[in-house]
């Protein structure tokens, strides 16, 4: 068994919400942690500069299997540079492109993974990749989908958010640890405390609600805005938007709801995110 500990989510659920607890939680200051320094405790399998030194022409260049190729190589040099756990932030789906593992599981020793309701998921991913909502309804019901290699990371592999989803939390063996985004903005003593406990860390409760405030939305868009965030889209105005619950209801139509209810519905069934009239 390895040492890596997989922070995996389909893009806009959560990830970098639970990374800023985590970090605040093991760091336990008096003031927030700085959202840029994210990278002080959680390694991003996806950055371009892990990639680039295996690469002799520039990564932009490359297919998407030629980077599934270095992936093995370069979760390995991630895995060596901690003697112990090491938390990788991932955004792929636990599964295979073409053959390519997108994960070396000999390299695992579990995982969080964190699910949001596709409804609430796809305005904040229309803003993120700037996309309408239509085309973004779309981009989550595709099984082909996947992001081109940029100036921060390479290409990624997504699937549709059905597969995402199913792909990290099918795991029974309790090396899975399965955060829903509502459940942390409804108990997040409970829900956050879980996941301290589930990867080990001293037991606090002082410190738990610490890391829960200095991570809550409104002290990390004060944040954003006053230091910027590396992780911001160049199509967005800010990372941080609102963190709301069922903002769905103000920004999609019937069909939208009804598309992506049709795309995702046994998921959306098995983590109760189905609205009762379109049951």
């Amino acid at each position: 068994m390895g040492n890596i500990v997989w922070m995996a989510s389909y893009p806009k659920s959560g990830n970098t919400w639970v990374r800023a607890f985590l970090h605040n939680y093991i760091h336990d200051g008096e003031v927030p942690s700085d959202i840029n320094q994210l990278n002080d405790f959680f390694a991003n399998e996806s950055n371009v500069s892990w990639y680039q030194p295996l690469s002799k022409e520039p990564l932009e260049n490359l297919d998407r299997q030629a980077i599934c190729r270095m992936r093995p190589l370069v979760q390995k040099r991630i895995a060596s540079r901690r003697a112990g756990t090491s938390m990788v932030k991932t955004h792929n789906f636990l599964g295979a492109y073409e053959g390519l593992p997108l994960h070396d599981m000999s390299l695992t020793s579990g995982a969080i993974a964190i699910v949001r309701n596709p409804l609430d998921v796809v305005s904040s991913l229309a803003d993120h990749f700037g996309l309408n909502l239509d085309e973004a309804v779309g981009f989550m019901g595709a099984d082909t989908t996947g992001t081109p290699t940029d100036e921060n990371n390479v290409a990624s592999v997504l699937a549709s958010w059905s597969t995402h989803v199913d792909s990290w939390t099918r795991d029974t063996s309790g090396a899975t640890c399965v955060l829903r985004y509502g459940d942390l903005l409804q108990k997040p003593l409970k829900h956050f405390g879980a996941l301290t406990r589930f990867l080990g860390l001293p037991q606090d409760r002082g410190r738990l609600q610490r890391a829960i405030d200095h991570s809550n939305f409104a002290t990390l868009k004060r944040l954003e805005e006053r230091e910027g965030f590396v992780e911001r889209s160049p199509n967005s105005q800010r990372f941080f938007r609102s963190g709301r619950q069922n903002q769905w209801r103000d920004l999609l139509t019937p069909h939208q709801v009804q598309q992506l209810v049709d795309d995702h519905r046994a998921m959306m069934a098995r983590f109760d995110y189905i609205p009762p009239t379109y049951r």
